[in-house]
């Protein structure tokens, strides 16, 4: 495993991004490992701290994936994030586990206290080789799917969060949502432009999960190189499970019923990863 700024870095020269594809088991886990191996795509793997405690703890979410890389010989480089984690000390804690990259969302506090944590968090990542993203301005979900102006990500606060804090990444509000949105999405890519000129440094765009494909590629060019992807994940993986479940009514063994939704979880894999341009580049 390795931290994520190599390979943000190189997707930022090479306008591609690289895919952050969230984890909740250890099936999806190794799906989404080999797919990536098998597309030479390398890989960030996202885990909520909701998703590390359904596991088990962030120990048992390292060991996994170490183990995993080893027992599969993934030979692609794998990143493994802590997603929206909630306070230094969670940040902390995934990085004593393991965790090569965090994330802490302070995006709901004032400018200065996002400021102050993200300085903390970026401390202590650079003593354990660990990279940092930050959050900048309200990335809806799907209850507030409505995105304002002032809920959009500030240039003069992104400014102000990199030459403070020299986080690694940033996340800027653009009016895309967490999990399937219920209107029509605004991505204002005038401030996304705007940012990438003022900041050289990868940026990353959350809620992947049902933006126009076009507009995908239009955050690409415009600066973002780091995407992150669950929901869609989750959709096709529960649509294919049900539909095995209808058609299989006798079958109980927890095995067959968690791989029927396989192939449907690595065709999503394997088309985002073609989007995003990411394959064979390592």
């Amino acid at each position: 495993m390795v931290n994520a700024i190599e390979m943000l870095n190189n997707a930022s020269k090479g306008k591609y991004a690289i895919p952050q594809f969230n984890i909740n088991n250890l099936e999806w886990t190794k799906y989404i490992l080999e797919e990536c191996n098998e597309l030479k795509s390398p890989v960030i793997l996202g885990v909520s701290e909701g998703a590390a405690k359904y596991m088990g703890g962030f120990f048992v979410v390292s060991n996994m994936v170490l183990g995993l890389i080893k027992d599969l010989g993934i030979k692609i480089p794998v990143a493994l994030h802590l997603d929206h984690g909630s306070s230094f000390l969670s940040c902390k804690n995934a990085i004593d586990a393991g965790f090569t990259s965090v994330m802490i969302d302070a995006s709901n506090q004032s400018i200065e206290d996002n400021i102050k944590i993200n300085k903390e968090v970026v401390e202590y990542a650079k003593i354990k080789n660990v990279s940092v993203e930050a959050e900048i301005g309200k990335i809806g979900g799907t209850e507030d799917d409505i995105t304002t102006t002032e809920s959009l990500a500030g240039l003069d606060d992104c400014i102000l969060l990199y030459n403070k804090t020299n986080v690694n990444f940033i996340a800027p509000a653009i009016g895309s949502v967490h999990g399937m949105h219920k209107g029509p999405l605004n991505l204002n890519l005038n401030i996304l432009i705007e940012i990438k000129k003022s900041i050289d440094i990868p940026l990353v765009l959350h809620g992947g999960t049902g933006i126009p494909e076009n507009k995908i590629i239009q955050c690409i060019k415009n600066g973002i190189s780091k995407i992150n992807i669950n929901t869609e994940l989750q959709l096709e993986w529960s649509k294919a499970v049900r539909k095995y479940l209808k058609d299989n009514v006798d079958v109980y063994d927890p095995r067959k019923i968690i791989a029927s939704g396989e192939n449907a979880l690595k065709e999503t894999v394997k088309r985002k990863v073609i989007l995003l341009n990411s394959g064979n580049r390592i």
